[in-house]
């Protein structure tokens, strides 16, 4: 069972009560920053908002059902009072618990059912090679991603084209694809950049991070491009708990060369992962 199976299953399984990211991630023998990212791989959502949503969800339903004490119902989602509680409902379901109560009925939200881990990783995944790669600056289009909204990526690289000519400073040809500043939300900054010299003349409207040197598995990428979710799937839920190697906490990258082409995603890339010595 892989990190994010076990993460699902615990879940589910005490779900009525108290647990922390730390928990979660204990049970699932990982760290708090690695089942963060190989939840999000396999499922396309944060940890602790699939947990918030499975909460309230079950929460809609006693209500819907005619629970008399929307505290009592409070409560046993995990929330301390029936504003905390009446707060959250809104923003999960665009209402409160008191009109579905009233409604009794929880057919029109949109309610989050248990997750059935999907099993697309590959069948196949090439060993990486090992590299210690020395410090390096990269600048371009940034956003920050959320799990939910990842379809935006494809949109980046498409500014990065049409702008790439303006970044001053530039070193060499290779694109990256760089993951940085994660939360336990399981947002992150995306920034689809080059390798500058310095980011003395960098106008404001791009993206900066400075890479410290860093060892990294290195994973090849051979599929189209749309098929990345399965190899970093792949790499988080199954290479990298049977490695024995702790992933560190650092910005982690795709790498364009030129047998990549972008104008039809072919051609291949490189996965580069940060771990621990």
């Amino acid at each position: 069972m892989n990190p994010a199976q076990r993460a699902l299953w615990y879940i589910e399984s005490h779900l009525a009560e108290p647990m922390t990211l730390d928990e979660i991630a204990a049970i699932s023998g990982v760290s708090r920053f690695h089942i963060v990212r190989a939840f999000a791989a396999a499922t396309g959502l944060p940890v602790m908002r699939y947990l918030r949503a499975r909460r309230l969800t079950e929460a809609a339903r006693l209500l819907a059902n005619g629970a008399p004490d929307i505290l009592s119902v409070a409560l046993e989602a995990d929330y301390g009072s029936h504003e905390a509680f009446t707060r959250a409902f809104r923003d999960q379901f665009g209402t409160t618990p008191e009109a579905v109560r009233a409604a009794m009925c929880a057919n029109d939200l949109k309610l989050q059912e248990p997750i059935l881990m999907d099993s697309t990783m590959l069948d196949h995944l090439a060993p990486p090679r090992f590299e210690t790669a020395r410090a390096l600056l990269v600048a371009g289009p940034g956003e920050r991603i959320s799990c939910d909204n990842g379809a935006v990526i494809p949109g980046l690289w498409h500014r990065f084209h049409q702008e790439v000519a303006d970044i001053p400073s530039r070193v060499g040809q290779v694109a990256y694809g760089v993951c940085c500043n994660g939360d336990d939300s399981g947002n992150f900054d995306y920034i689809a950049g080059v390798e500058v010299a310095e980011f003395s003349d960098l106008p404001r409207r791009f993206a900066r991070i400075r890479i410290p040197e860093q060892r990294y598995a290195v994973f090849t990428h051979t599929e189209h491009v749309a098929s990345i979710r399965r190899t970093v799937n792949t790499i988080w839920n199954r290479w990298l708990p049977a490695s024995g190697l702790t992933a560190a906490d650092a910005p982690s990258f795709e790498r364009y060369d030129e047998a990549f082409d972008p104008a039809t995603g072919n051609g291949g890339f490189e996965i580069w992962l940060p771990v621990k010595p």
